[in-house]
């Protein structure tokens, strides 16, 4: 029994460093946070990149970082780290939305509209997916697309939906 002690030993202490560096992540992701509160971005993602040094599988500080430089306009470095966290959690609609809306900065409108209509597939609900793709169906030709996903939209309480039915589809 004794000859197996120092590798149970081992294992709880593994256990319990692991424990520690995801609570010192969550640490530093509330940092960020609070740093993105402030608006200081670049001081965010300098906390975020420290979460990620502690535990490389927190959807929260991939998200946010990604968060964090979509706001300092780095939309390529949003993208990947979006993709980052879909990787780690591939059924949060919203992950996909903030991807797509970041990929339509860049003019990959088909990856932009393959990522709404996967949040649209995980969350039928979701009116922003819905409008975020409809103006992108329209600029490119699916009008009766866009007018749809609009009108669904608006159904789902997106009041602004309605101008732009008005402005996109009653012409």
């Amino acid at each position: 029994m004794f000859k197996h002690m120092p590798l149970l030993a081992t294992i709880f202490c593994l256990l319990l460093l692991n424990s520690v560096s995801a609570q010192n992540a969550e640490e530093y992701i509330n940092r960020g946070l609070s740093k993105d509160s402030a608006l200081d971005y670049k001081g965010a993602i300098q906390e975020y990149n420290k979460a990620i040094e502690l535990n490389k599988k927190s959807f929260s500080a991939y998200l946010n970082r990604g968060l964090a430089k979509y706001k300092l306009q780095d939309y390529r470095g949003a993208i990947q780290d979006y993709s980052k966290a879909i990787e780690l959690n591939t059924k949060t609609a919203s992950t996909y939305n903030y991807r797509g809306v970041a990929k339509s900065n860049i003019d990959d409108i088909k990856g932009a509209l393959a990522d709404y209509s996967k949040a649209i597939e995980l969350d039928p609900k979701f009116a922003e997916a819905y409008s975020n793709r409809a103006y992108l169906r329209i600029i490119t030709d699916d009008k009766e697309g866009g007018c749809l996903d609009y009108s669904k939209a608006g159904e789902l309480g997106l009041e602004r939906a309605y101008e732009m039915i008005k402005q996109y589809c009653n012409n």
